[in-house]
């Protein structure tokens, strides 16, 4: 009974720490945007091309590809004015046709939805002809609205980075919003995971470079659910509360694990257990985890890993453009 009592104390513990950064007040259990996208009816019952389109419920990323790479460009962007919600969403869509799609809600705007909270991913660089690609997975309280700490991660990552990179700023899950039992499960996880593994294929269909995923707090759980089924080269954690797995093996990946942990962080703090589907797991930057773990002392608190000067930026610089050592 005592043993019992002591591994639910740290459950609680982690459902409260792991909403460090959110505030002290509580939330309700969030919810993605649930159905098809509005406008996909209509999409549906488009027959202007004399052929059927693919339903973006069914079709595979790199079904969609095929069927644009058959279009002609008027075709293609009579589809963008007619039908812009589906287009600008779509994975497996040319790049430059969902940024046409998307224009409205800003520059390189990769997706947005802004059904619920809003969902979103913007570019920095130039991702139809970069030699490497990134995608920041964020943690907990981001969304459409609170995006621009994301998007300024993407830009000095891609400033510390060069050219040659290019960096999606990631908003497409519905993340944990303030404290509550969100924060220490794998629900929202686990449809996180399924979208990144989407974006992942849709970057594929395209032609582009296998990214390297960078994964933030709660984002860090995402990645760890979506691993075995991407084709990222590297994977990179930092102020992990855990990625739902014993060890780096366990992830099922050939990806590079890397893991980054400021003892400044808060995230120091968490229980690093899994009981009953409270908590995630083992501390990616533990010796038996398995995880190149990189240094991180300078960092001043769990949302500075980006900030300019650091040596964690300065390491995700260096993977960001394919190095391993």
């Amino acid at each position: 009974m005592g043993r019992f009592r002591r591994v639910l104390t740290t459950a609680v513990l982690t459902t409260l720490l792991v909403g460090g950064t959110a505030g002290w007040a509580s939330a309700s259990s969030a919810s993605a945007p649930g159905g098809p996208l509005p406008g996909t009816a209509a999409w549906l019952a488009d027959d202007s091309l004399g052929r059927e389109l693919p339903d973006p419920a069914t079709a595979t990323p790199a079904e969609v590809a095929a069927f644009f790479a058959g279009l002609s460009g008027a075709q293609q962007h009579r589809l963008v004015e007619d039908h812009p919600t589906v287009v600008g969403n779509l994975d497996g869509v040319p790049v430059h046709l969902r940024y046409e799609a998307n224009a409205p809600a800003g520059d390189r705007v990769l997706a947005y939805d802004p059904r619920g909270r809003g969902t979103i991913a913007r570019v920095a660089g130039d991702l139809e002809h970069a030699a490497h690609v990134s995608v920041i997975v964020p943690g907990s309280d981001i969304d459409a609205g609170t995006f621009d700490r994301t998007a300024q991660r993407a830009a000095d990552l891609r400033a510390a980075a060069g050219d040659d990179t290019a960096v999606i700023a990631w908003a497409g899950y519905t993340t944990p919003s303030g404290i509550g039992l969100d924060l220490a499960t794998g629900r929202l996880a686990e449809a996180g995971a399924e979208r990144l593994v989407r974006l992942t294929e849709g970057l594929d269909a395209a032609g582009l470079p296998d990214p390297s995923l960078f994964c933030h707090s709660y984002g860090s759980v995402v990645c760890g659910l979506a691993a075995d089924h991407t084709d990222a080269a590297d994977i990179v954690v930092m102020g992990s509360p855990g990625m739902r797995a014993d060890d780096a093996g366990a992830l099922g990946t050939d990806a590079h694990v890397w893991a980054a942990k400021s003892p400044h962080d808060w995230i120091d703090r968490v229980p690093n257990v899994e009981f009953l589907g409270l908590g995630h797991g083992a501390d990616p930057t533990s010796p038996g985890f398995g995880a190149t773990v990189l240094p991180a002392d300078d960092v001043p608190a769990h949302d500075e890993y980006f900030a300019p000067g650091t040596s964690t930026l300065a390491a995700f610089a260096a993977i960001a453009n394919g190095e391993r050592s």
